[in-house]
């Protein structure tokens, strides 16, 4: 019998209850969450303290972990209420907090010395000096900024072996320091440390030059037909070199997103959970894992700065850190259609919340939890409202589609571009 390899926890984000749940289903060890208040995710998060509440009593159903993200720099301000929010967090014993400022952190440790303290990226620790400066503070664990590479990372888990050590392996990457950005506050006032950043960076932006040939008047800088997106980097997508960082001694590699929606969450765990789990059996790495996450939106992938020293590794387009000329993640190879809500055996209907334009004749892939592969049929009878109908549209709510299968709920559909 073959050895089960030691592998790192699976981390994925939850922007409400439902996403917590499909993150869950789909494969992930562990999910991330907080309240808005002091969380870097202000917009598009549907936690409340009772709906944390539910997430806690979610992941110990399922013998998952679940952190609280208190992840925000706040401002004066917003001090005399942390204490409140700090002591209804506690009391439902998340199984630790994502945090970035000292003094919040200073403020925890007092109140709560219970609770774990992850170090979030936003403390921007880059070397093993500054881990070993959280190890003394208490922390448990660091999530390492996404400017380290590989070889940084097996450096810092051997100078700090008994450091818990966090990376991002996939989703949006900011042009500055894992987050430490005021373009948002500058242009908008909305400040991305208070979690209200705008994107700015994805802006199209017009930039010139002077030419001192023509008496240092100024001159646009053209990229095409589409505009100059200078700060708008690819996402992060790092599933091929996940044994690297296994090797490394990560214990736990992250997904970015709380505001991505239910199937970007159940297709990336799918992916990185199989992955994972093919490392602990030893096996190498199937190059369709690629190819599934190509059917969720991005800006185009590379791996990031992990892979500096590794040029050998990586295909040439993906060696520097390009921009994407739309600015938008249009890039996907399969458009979401809808998450099954239920099967009626009887009927041989699932009801769905439809997402996007299902019509007659439309062949769907059926992307479940439990299988690696997927399945797939044509659309044939749609029903709106008990009524038959030839085609739907996103917004309509829930609809029924005849399917010649069982398809469990929580199953995504989506539809070949």
């Amino acid at each position: 019998m073959s050895q089960i390899r030691k592998i790192p926890e699976l981390l994925l984000p939850a922007g409400s209850l439902e996403k917590l749940e499909i993150a869950y289903l789909f494969g992930a060890d562990a999910a991330y969450c907080g309240v808005p208040r002091f969380s870097l995710r202000a917009r598009e998060n549907d936690f409340t303290m009772e709906a944390l509440d539910a997430g806690v009593n979610l992941a110990r159903k399922l013998g998952k972990k679940i952190y609280f993200t208190v992840n925000n720099i706040p401002r004066n301000s917003k001090l005399p209420s942390f204490p409140k929010y700090l002591d209804q967090m506690a009391t439902l014993k998340p199984d630790a907090f994502i945090m970035a400022d000292p003094g919040l952190i200073l403020m925890t440790k007092e109140s709560h010395p219970e609770i774990d303290i992850h170090i979030s990226v936003q403390a921007n620790t880059m070397n093993y000096a500054a881990v070993k400066f959280w190890k003394q503070f208490g922390a448990t664990r660091v999530i390492l900024s996404r400017e380290v590479s590989i070889s940084e990372i097996a450096e810092i888990k051997n100078q700090v072996p008994d450091m818990e050590i966090e990376v991002f392996v996939h989703g949006s990457i900011c042009i500055a320091h894992s987050g430490r950005c005021f373009m948002s506050n500058y242009f908008k006032k909305r400040d991305a440390n208070q979690g209200s950043c705008n994107n700015a960076c994805r802006d199209l932006y017009q930039v010139f030059v002077t030419n001192p040939k023509q008496n240092e008047e100024p001159m646009e800088l053209i990229t095409d037909e589409e505009g100059t997106f200078l700060m708008n980097s690819k996402d992060l997508r790092a599933i091929e070199f996940l044994q690297e960082l296994c090797d490394a001694g990560v214990d736990s590699v992250k997904v970015e997103g709380r505001t991505k929606n239910d199937y970007y969450v159940g297709m990336v765990a799918r992916s990185y959970r199989h992955t994972l789990d093919s490392i602990a059996r030893g096996e190498s790495f199937d190059r369709k894992w690629l190819q599934e996450l190509d059917k969720v939106s991005s800006r185009k992938y590379f791996s990031g700065f992990l892979t500096r020293g590794m040029e050998d590794r990586v295909p040439e387009e993906e060696r520097e850190f390009q921009n994407n000329e739309f600015g938008t993640s249009l890039f996907m190879s399969q458009k979401y259609a809808g998450l099954v809500k239920e099967y009626n055996s009887d009927t041989q209907r699932i009801v769905i919340e439809v997402k996007n334009k299902i019509q007659k004749g439309d062949v769907m892939e059926v992307i479940t939890a439990s299988d690696p592969d997927a399945l797939s049929f044509t659309v044939d009878q749609i029903f709106y409202k008990e009524k038959p109908v030839e085609v739907i549209s996103g917004g309509m709510g829930t609809v029924e589609l005849e399917v010649p299968f069982v398809i469990p709920s929580k199953s995504f559909l989506s539809k070949k571009l």
